[in-house]
């Protein structure tokens, strides 16, 4: 096992000239991680992402380690309880909330001490507000907050000020490192398109109000003073709004990439916005044909797709002219989160993330 303070990657391009708090050729993770120990989780983030680690996520330890709860525990005076199908309102705190803050605590305690006089940057994520809208149910129904304007408005203003508190606590537990915020917004495109289910089943919530959406995600953006970075793992990346919202980068799921959807990824990317890329399958691919089931490509063949989509663009980048500069607005993760992976493939696929990021400086050099 890789220890938390062996630095494995080889690109050193540090400047304090560069806008992004990342080296050239860094690689992260989204996330979640498979497992109940937090402790080990973190050790494994560190070994095999020394440049840009993440707060590990780990909803196998249940209730209130899931996405949502762990996020909606952050909420200022909208306390929430588990349902038989997920999250929902409640009228006052509870055991539900109790323990969901209780696994937030223990999974500062564990950034704070493999964090332990790291200088670099630490990435913290949390839901954005229109997936949480999606997901969490208002309190004397069972349709999702999002059928009412005026509860994702209260939302919002809770999350904004629930993560200025977080944040604050996380820079008091990491020292002198920069803290990123990564809100995950898996649900956006379909918000957007008006497709989110009733309760019953039988219709489609309609979409909120274009000025609503951007106004929502721009509060909770610029609420932490952060670096902020919005997650993305669905199709039909929002890269418009996300740009429009005052995000510092975006973050995407590059097998998802569709014909045409390159000009917005060019757009963000020539605005000056972090690419974070999402170059490996969160969990492996398996097959009754397959012999290598979850084996990952060499790491230059998927750096090199990274290069070739750049290429294709043109080079966008507001840095500076020609490929260099995209070098280091381009970092390289999973698609998506890591909780559904076995572990070994986990891994790996933060070790192939690094080892084909490290690679991207030398292959846009030669393009």
């Amino acid at each position: 096992m890789a220890e938390p303070d062996i630095k494995l990657s080889t690109v050193a391009d540090t400047s304090s000239t560069s806008r992004f708090p990342w080296p050239a050729g860094s690689a992260t993770g989204i996330g979640s991680m498979p497992g109940t120990d937090q402790a080990e989780a973190m050790r494994i983030i560190l070994g095999e992402l020394p440049d840009l680690p993440h707060l590990a996520e780990l909803p196998s330890r249940g209730a209130g380690a899931d996405l949502t709860g762990r996020t909606a525990a952050l909420l200022v005076d909208l306390p929430v309880e588990t349902t038989a199908t997920g999250w929902r309102f409640a009228a006052r705190p509870g055991r539900d909330l109790s323990r969901a803050r209780s696994i937030a605590a223990a999974e500062l305690d564990a950034l704070a001490a493999s964090a332990a006089g790291d200088q670099g940057a630490q990435q913290v994520q949390g839901r954005g507000p229109w997936t949480l809208a999606a997901t969490i149910e208002l309190a004397r129904s069972q349709e999702a907050a999002l059928a009412d304007a005026g509860a994702v408005a209260d939302l919002a203003e809770s999350l904004a000020e629930g993560i200025r508190a977080h944040l604050a606590e996380v820079r008091k537990r990491v020292g002198g490192a920069q803290v990123l915020l990564q809100l995950d917004e898996p649900a956006l495109p379909t918000v957007l398109a008006g497709g989110v289910p009733t309760a019953s089943g039988l219709a489609r919530l309609a979409p909120p109000e274009p000025a609503d959406l951007e106004t929502r995600l721009r509060v909770v953006c610029q609420a932490g003073a952060a670096f902020t970075l919005v997650h993305c793992c669905a199709a039909a990346v929002p890269f418009g709004m996300i740009k429009a919202v005052g995000a510092d980068a975006v973050s995407f799921d590059l097998s998802l990439l569709r014909r045409g959807e390159e000009d917005g990824l060019a757009e963000v990317a020539e605005a000056g916005l972090g690419i974070l890329a999402g170059v490996v399958p969160a969990t492996p691919k398996i097959t009754a044909e397959r012999t290598d089931a979850g084996r990952l490509p060499v790491p230059r063949v998927t750096a090199a797709r990274v290069v070739e989509l750049w290429r294709k663009m043109g080079w966008p980048t507001s840095s500076g002219p020609g490929p260099a500069a995209a070098a280091a607005q381009v970092v390289l993760t999973p698609a998506c989160g890591l909780a559904g992976a076995p572990p070994g493939y986990a891994r790996a696929a933060l070790a192939h993330c690094r080892e084909a990021a490290a690679l991207l400086p030398e292959l846009i050099e030669e393009a």
